[in-house]
């Protein structure tokens, strides 16, 4: 998830507050972490612990729309909103007419 926003190791370590090293040596499996360190990373990544700990799908695709979502400033996630819903009622429509 840090390649994917292009964050570069010294950007997410700050970002989690743990050295460069030290995340470098996580992402390659070379060193566990505390609980604590473990909170900071999900933190960091918008997601919640269950993701980094098993991998779960679903907060890796809240974790990429949260991405989205934050380049945004609050002032337009109403219409945002709107907008996805928009779209899943299109989706879900053109669905319906395919299987009638």
């Amino acid at each position: 998830m840090r390649e994917i926003n292009h964050w570069t190791r010294e950007e997410f370590s700050e970002m989690a507050d743990i050295s460069p090293k030290f995340l470098y040596e996580i992402e390659i499996g070379k060193k566990g972490f505390s609980a604590e360190t473990l909170y900071n990373i999900a933190k960091a990544l918008s997601v919640n612990c269950e993701y980094i700990l098993v991998g779960s799908e679903i907060g890796k695709y809240n974790s990429e729309l949260l991405g989205v979502l934050n380049m945004f400033d609050g002032s337009h996630l109403s219409l945002l909103s709107n907008i996805i819903i928009s779209i899943y009622k299109m989706q879900k429509d053109s669905s319906s007419k395919h299987t009638s």
